[in-house]
């Protein structure tokens, strides 16, 4: 079966902004009175979107807040995050490089958890941006992963913008970096990269079909293999 599209995970993938995001969450709970560690971030929240780690919080601490009150939340998350990238560099040594490299090849898209603002921000700032077909984020879908929606919806429009024969999920590669992306991925019916930025090689191991070290190490030809295999 031959590659037609790739589709990547955005935050820990391509750009190194987990440790931003971190940041971010860290202060708008502080400033609620919650402490968020960075072990309870990776082991414990780094899956969700923004809704869903307040959800989680909420939960976890019993808090009681309000829908209302999350949304307010995640407009002061996006807020505090929006500041902490101001001049530093987001993406991943490499990644202009196979975003380039990889779209003059197969159509890619962007499949993430992450607000589309905050996406097109990172990537028209690096004028990436026109490199990917489509970018489905946190507001594109009713369910995050785990779940395979993002994943789905990222090949329903790649396939809106393919010509030839129908694009199906089992095309395409994920590339990601947790392995709640890598579920979501894998439900969706696509063929896993995981990249260890973010997780040892070990955590993401039982659901990628290959394992790499950095996007640096992402080659086309590596992912046309795991098609045909």
């Amino acid at each position: 079966m031959a590659l037609r599209a790739i589709v990547f995970d955005f935050d820990g993938v391509l750009a190194n902004s987990e440790p931003l995001h971190f940041a971010a969450f860290r202060d708008v709970l502080a400033s609620r009175g919650v402490e968020l560690t960075e072990q309870d971030y990776y082991t414990r929240y780094l899956g969700f979107d923004d809704v869903g780690v307040f959800k989680a919080v909420n939960a976890d601490r019993g808090m009681a807040w309000t829908s209302r009150d999350v949304g307010g939340f995640v407009a002061d998350k996006a807020l505090r995050l929006e500041e902490l990238e101001r001049d530093i560099p987001v993406l991943f040594p490499g990644a202009a490089e196979v975003i380039r490299r990889s779209s003059a090849t197969v159509p890619i898209a962007i499949a993430s958890g992450a607000l589309g603002p905050e996406i097109r921000r990172a990537l028209k700032r690096a004028g990436l941006l026109q490199h990917f077909a489509a970018v489905v984020s946190a507001e594109d879908t009713a369910a995050s992963k785990p779940a395979p929606d993002p994943y789905l919806r990222a090949v329903a429009l790649l396939a809106a913008k393919t010509s030839g024969p129908t694009l199906l999920t089992s095309h395409c590669v994920a590339v990601e970096d947790s392995r709640w992306g890598l579920q979501s991925a894998r439900a969706a019916g696509l063929k896993t990269v995981a990249v260890t930025s973010s997780y040892e090689a070990s955590v993401l191991e039982p659901d990628a079909d290959l394992v790499i070290a950095s996007i640096d190490d992402l080659n086309v030809d590596d992912l046309r293999r795991l098609l045909s295999s």
